[in-house]
């Protein structure tokens, strides 16, 4: 080769798999200069053209030339169902080595896609490089070892004992799993799906580990963090799945999850405050397309006490204490504490490449902030159905869920109020810079044995003309705007508008009319600050007017399980967001400030309106109709700072052991019983499976 003289002789050896152990292909992939050849010899003219093309192209490195280097490279890669060359870990003493593995890989053309069973499969493979480089060429080694019987016939009575299980490797980085949406997973690879030039849509949540895998090379990086470990026990501590299973067309992992948490508020009468959730994850892949998720929780706890105040201030009707917010109705524990079971789970199935449907229970998030005025996740679970469709430069995504109102005044015989939500949501990338959004949801009650219209089945029309159409409280139609601007690959700017009243003369009139319910985002992202690797700083302003989300109707709010489904603090605010991250292999940490004006009710005697903080007031009950301002009624300023940082145990499960640190500050006008002033000082220690967001700043 060019620059080696006598050094150049590059010796491979080849050892090919897919979950390890790889089936034989029916085809295999194809270069260009094999597309004449036989079906027999499709495996030697692979070899030969990729050894050829890696012996011209391959440059080694001056440092290892100059330390005289000997050993080996090995390299872990894969073909894509589109031909392509995917390097997805190089294992080298040099990190010069690495990079000229990715550098010659990267020119390496297109080939024809391996198939299976007749469909088009992506192939997995190893490629040892022994180093000092030599000029000789050797018969290439088959890839995979031939069966002597390709297809066995097995007898009906053997049919169990075949059932064998293949070494597992995880196929959860290719699969239409959704990733759990956790502020901290979701930054790792926030980055890389806004590099300028991608045709990424990130407001839309969760995402499918199949879409961020194109950007985000998850089993490399899982790679780079797997510890040394010859025992069972050491492996499933720190590197893998508890229980794993994979056949020849499907796969399934299990785990048992926990959030185990011992803390003190220090300004509070109890002794301790703490969380005991244990858990079960079990997830799998049937096909190709097809994928389920369930997890279950079983939880006892206490938490500071402003936490449990609000968590008892929206009990449900019926007798149980409190709902524990993002989570779900409690059972009063050992006095002063809360039991409340979670499950969730769905289904996932993509039928063709620019379309998926989920089926489940559990959140949608819909924006690239920390907080959503259109869709958030701080909410208990509901049942949903959501569609993705995505191809050329939009993706649309339609979801339908199904909403509880648990409070008295709407229950009847004993059970809960149902109501329905639909929305879609429109992302449309106008330039390598520049996305738009469109969004639209409507609310409506199962009224006159209404039950789910299927008016709002259809994914394309407008919802405002329908709930037009369907009488004056037929439902609560809410539409937004959302945008996003990538200045650089390091710096984002985003936000959001929220229109919840469709009345012109009163939104843009100059009388602040209650009827001018607004509410805006905006917000910056700053990956990688000051050129240090993995810090992460993001700045959010939010602001909602009063009576945004709320209705004249006593249900049709943007409401479930006395819960807002946008932002936790419904209306009548303004906030500001500062968020700081840093990563470190598997150590991280963060810190959060919220520095927020709100205004709520006074709830008392003397004054008994309602004043547009709350989503679940009656607009009935406002004390006058225009010089409406935000913080309006009982005036509370806040402060809420929180400081985590921890150990990442297991990265297959996403188990942490961390440490927080929350101080609290809440200052309103006017003590009343459901207000007042107070201030926390809460510190946790605790082993958690991060895949849901806690949110304390209430």
């Amino acid at each position: 080769m060019r620059n080696f003289g006598c050094l150049l002789l590059v010796l491979f050896t080849f050892s090919g798999f897919a979950q390890d152990s790889l089936s034989d292909f029916e085809t295999y992939p194809v270069f260009p200069q094999c597309e004449d050849v036989t079906h027999i010899n499709e495996q030697s003219c692979f070899q030969n053209i990729l050894q050829s093309f890696v012996l011209d192209n391959f440059i080694l490195p001056q440092k290892v030339i100059d330390e005289n280097y000997k050993g080996e490279m090995v390299i872990l890669f894969e073909i894509t169902k589109q031909g392509l060359f995917k390097i997805l870990y190089v294992d080298a003493v040099y990190s010069e080595l690495k990079e000229e593995a990715k550098r010659v890989f990267n020119k390496l053309p297109n080939v024809s896609r391996a198939t299976y069973n007749g469909e088009p499969t992506y192939s997995q493979f190893r490629l040892t490089v022994k180093i000092p480089l030599q000029d000789t060429l050797r018969e290439p080694k088959p890839l995979i070892v031939e069966k002597e019987n390709e297809y066995p016939i097995i007898n009906a009575l053997d049919e169990y004992s075949a059932i064998k299980s293949k070494k597992f490797i995880s196929p959860i980085s290719k699969s239409n799993i959704l990733i759990p949406l956790s502020h901290e997973i979701y930054n790792r690879f926030d980055a890389e799906m806004n590099q300028l030039g991608t045709n990424t849509h990130t407001a839309s949540k969760p995402y499918l580990y199949s879409d961020v895998s194109n950007y985000y090379h998850f089993d490399e990086e899982r790679q780079k963090l797997l510890k040394k470990s010859n025992s069972w026990l050491g492996r499933k501590i720190w590197n893998e799945h508890l229980v794993t299973f994979q056949g020849e067309n499907y796969w399934f992992t299990g785990d048992v999850v926990f959030d185990l948490e011992l803390g003190k508020n220090f300004e509070s009468d109890v002794d301790y405050t703490y969380n005991n959730t244990r858990g079960a994850i079990f997830q799998g892949g049937l096909g190709e397309n097809f994928n389920f998720y369930t997890v279950v929780f079983e939880s006892q706890g206490r938490f500071a006490d402003y936490f449990n105040t609000y968590a008892e201030s929206i009990q449900p009707y019926g007798g149980n204490p409190a709902i524990v917010p993002g989570r779900g109705v409690a059972k009063e524990f050992m006095g002063d504490g809360y039991d409340f079971p979670v499950a969730e789970g769905y289904i996932s199935y993509s039928p063709v490449d620019f379309f998926s449907v989920q089926l489940g229970h559990g959140k949608n998030f819909i924006g690239d902030g920390y907080r959503s005025l259109l869709m958030g996740d701080a909410a208990s679970p509901y049942p949903y159905l959501k569609l993705n469709t995505q191809f050329w430069k939009l993706k649309y995504t339609n979801t339908w869920m199904s909403l509880r109102d648990v409070r008295k005044e709407v229950s009847a015989e004993g059970s809960y109020r149902t109501k329905y939500m639909a929305n879609h949501y429109l992302s449309l990338n106008l330039s390598k810079r520049f996305n738009l959004g469109l969004f639209e949801s409507v609310i409506w009650q199962n009224d006159n044995g209404r039950g789910f219209d299927v008016n709002y089945l259809n994914p394309v029309i407008f919802y405002r003309a329908i709930e037009f159409s369907t009488g004056a409280n037929g439902g609560n139609a809410i539409i937004g705007i959302t945008g996003k601007y990538k200045w650089s690959d390091q710096l984002n700017l985003y936000g959001q508008w929220i229109i919840d009243e469709f009345s012109s003369s009163d939104v843009f009139g100059k009388e602040q009319s209650w009827k001018n319910k607004l509410g805006f985002q905006l917000g910056v992202k700053y990956f990688d600050a000051f050129k240090i690797q993995n810090l992460y700083l993001q700045a959010e302003y939010n602001q909602v007017r009063p009576y945004t989300y709320s209705h004249n109707s006593i249900v049709l709010n943007y409401g479930h399980n006395n819960q807002s489904m946008a932002h936790l603090w419904g209306a009548n605010f303004r906030e500001f967001v500062g968020i700081a991250r840093y990563r470190k292999d598997r150590l991280y940490g963060s810190a959060k400030f919220v520095i927020g004006k709100r205004g709520f009710d006074f709830a008392n005697d003397v004054d008994n309106a309602y004043y547009g903080g709350g989503i679940y007031g009656t607009e009935k009950n406002r004390p006058f109709d225009s010089g409406v301002e935000i913080g309006q009624g009982n005036t509370t300023t806040s402060f809420f700072t929180e400081f985590e940082t921890g150990y990442i145990v297991n990265p297959a499960t996403n188990l942490k052991l961390f440490g927080s640190f929350i101080y609290r500050n809440f200052n309103p006008e006017l003590n009343t019983q459901a207000n007042f002033e107070n201030s926390t000082v809460w510190f946790n220690l605790g082993l958690r499976t991060d895949i849901f967001n806690w949110y304390y700043d209430y």
